[in-house]
């Protein structure tokens, strides 16, 4: 199939899913986060996945969150739409698709931890299901397992799986995974913004990224610059947003980042329980990075 717009190269935001003090979901913070990023001329936007607190959404806040998005703005939305249980994941990827959403992003099984071929299975049995592009999404800090490269390479085969977020860690895994899709339409996107400028050396197309929701223009023109070869400038970006990726894991993903949207203005810092506020030490951390990101611009 060809992919109707671009989904695979550039800076895709992870958004973070706003929630008042009773923690129900703001869809106007929403809509207009969503406005913001676009305007700052991101290539597209990824609600409800792990920075989305998707795990603490019912599946109708998780579609209901998809259709704001797609309804407030004109970039491509990936819309999150994993699950450890193949039949939810086929039924959530086809709730999303018809909400709108350009393509998915499918993060692996948790819990289950399965084995290769059960992985296999499962990506091939959506991606069968839903005619719509999708990123396979290696997160084993989360999942409790990491997709193999004879996997994704397999995986890669199919015509609806376009690429890969890849948020091992792992720099050999993912650059095993670039050289051997090299003859696939497959792009690899980091998933971790302190990786994004190593990742993009070995031949990534671009990031789905925590940090660009408060800084979107930095974290695009780091990618922006990489991908023209640009080097020099691309790793001034990088160091330049450094105290800002550290801050933003200091605590569990997204924890930072939506304080982070309360320090830049941009949002409220409610977080769904079990996760909690920010400490103290992680604001006033995050509140020394503003500053001197802000003496920068």
């Amino acid at each position: 199939m060809s992919t109707p717009r671009n989904v695979t190269t550039g800076t895709f935001v992870a958004m973070t899913t706003p929630f008042d003090a009773e923690e129900r979901i703001d869809h106007d913070q929403l809509a207009a986060d969503a406005q913001r990023l676009a305007d700052a001329g991101v290539d597209g936007l990824v609600p409800v996945g792990s920075t989305g607190e998707s795990a603490t959404l019912t599946h109708d806040e998780h579609v209901a969150v998809v259709e704001t998005v797609v309804e407030a703005v004109d970039v491509p939305v990936i819309a999150g739409a994993g699950s450890n249980s193949t039949h939810e994941a086929i039924s959530l990827a086809g709730r999303a698709a018809d909400a709108g959403a350009d393509a998915l992003l499918l993060i692996s099984p948790y819990y289950n931890k399965p084995e290769p071929e059960g992985m296999e299975r499962h990506y091939r049995r959506i991606a069968d299901a839903v005619d719509v592009p999708q990123i396979v999404y290696n997160v084993p800090s989360r999942t409790g397992r990491s997709i193999d490269a004879d996997t994704t390479v397999s995986l890669a085969e199919h015509e609806n799986i376009v690429g890969y977020k890849a948020a091992s860690g792992d720099l050999g895994l993912i650059s095993e995974v670039v050289e051997r899709t090299r003859d696939e339409e497959f792009a690899v996107l980091s998933g971790d913004d302190p990786l994004t400028l190593p990742i993009l050396s070995v031949g990534g197309t671009g990031v789905i990224s925590v940090a660009a929701n408060v800084e979107p223009e930095r974290m695009g023109a780091l990618v922006t610059d990489a991908l023209d070869d640009e080097y020099a400038l691309a790793r001034e970006h990088h160091h330049e947003l450094g105290p800002l990726f550290r801050a933003l894991f200091r605590e569990t993903n997204p924890i930072p980042v939506k304080e982070a949207m309360d320090v830049w203005g941009y949002g409220p810092a409610e977080v769904r329980d079990p996760l909690s506020r920010a400490t103290p030490e992680t604001r006033a951390e995050l509140e020394a990075v503003h500053e001197d990101l802000e003496g920068e611009r």
